[in-house]
């Protein structure tokens, strides 16, 4: 059974965890170069627009397997160096992936998001929650460390001071408590939370392509350049966008007071 199922929805990629009964749990030896190869299809078709990445199931990922580590199995086993390997071509390939998509990606978080699980939601651009959906980043409680670049990201997600409080103390937090410490954007009733990331997904999914991919490389790029290097590369992306059939359209259609039609 395929860890990340791929569906096609018009412009948006619905993507699945799809190990339910192991709640979604990660780390099996192969899941980077699945999550890496689902991941490169999407970016290589220009007819995707937005991604929803889910879990199936009562989780969206329990995080790394905990009864592999119990064991030292598969790649929780062998050496050191060996552990160090698993992690750079396993779990980072799984959080790397995620995080360089090139189209606006949606976390539709359908339950407990715990430890990578976590941080793997934390690598979309946008985190929509279900009431009874559960955030935490418990590695401390395993003696363990983020070893997947949380520690990196979720500053930048929800500052320093909540990351060191969610990383310190090892608590897990509920969506209202995350929603006001800005880890997600709203929180709906589970019933509808597909129903809501898919209207999301299909409200970015109406804009040009070019322009929406080249918009998130600017939002991404920005959270690390400096101000002037980003400039120079909106300067230069503005100059090609100016260029482009969907920019005479999106122009044409507001002095024409009509809804733009961009090209597929």
């Amino acid at each position: 059974m395929a860890l990340l199922e791929y569906e096609l929805r018009g412009k948006v990629a619905l993507l699945t965890l799809n190990r339910p009964e192991a709640m979604n749990a990660l780390g099996e030896m192969g899941d980077g170069d699945e999550v890496a190869a689902v991941c490169s299809k999407v970016n290589d078709d220009p007819h995707v627009r937005c991604v929803v990445l889910t879990g199936a199931g009562r989780a969206f990922s329990a995080g790394g397997n905990v009864k592999a580590m119990q064991a030292r199995s598969g790649a929780f086993g062998g050496s050191g160096v060996e552990l160090r390997e698993h992690y750079r071509k396993g779990i980072h390939r799984i959080v790397r992936a995620i995080y360089n998509l090139e189209v606006p990606s949606i976390a539709a978080v359908n339950g407990a998001a715990i430890g990578l699980g976590c941080d793997v939601a934390c690598m979309t651009d946008i985190r929509l929650a279900s009431d009874d959906a559960r955030f935490g980043v418990t590695f401390l409680k395993l003696g363990l460390i983020p070893g997947d670049g949380g520690a990196w990201l979720l500053p930048k997600t929800i500052g320093m001071s909540r990351a060191a409080e969610l990383l310190f103390t090892g608590d897990v937090i509920d969506a209202a408590t995350a929603a006001a410490w800005g880890l997600v954007s709203k929180v709906v009733p589970k019933a509808s939370l597909m129903d809501e990331a898919m209207a999301l997904a299909n409200r970015i999914a109406e804009q040009p392509t070019h322009a929406l991919r080249i918009a998130k490389a600017l939002l991404k790029n920005g959270q690390s350049a400096s101000y002037e290097t980003l400039m120079e590369m909106s300067a230069a992306a503005q100059a090609i966008s100016h260029l482009t059939e969907d920019h005479a359209e999106g122009v044409n259609a507001l002095l024409e007071k009509r809804p733009p039609k961009f090209a597929d």
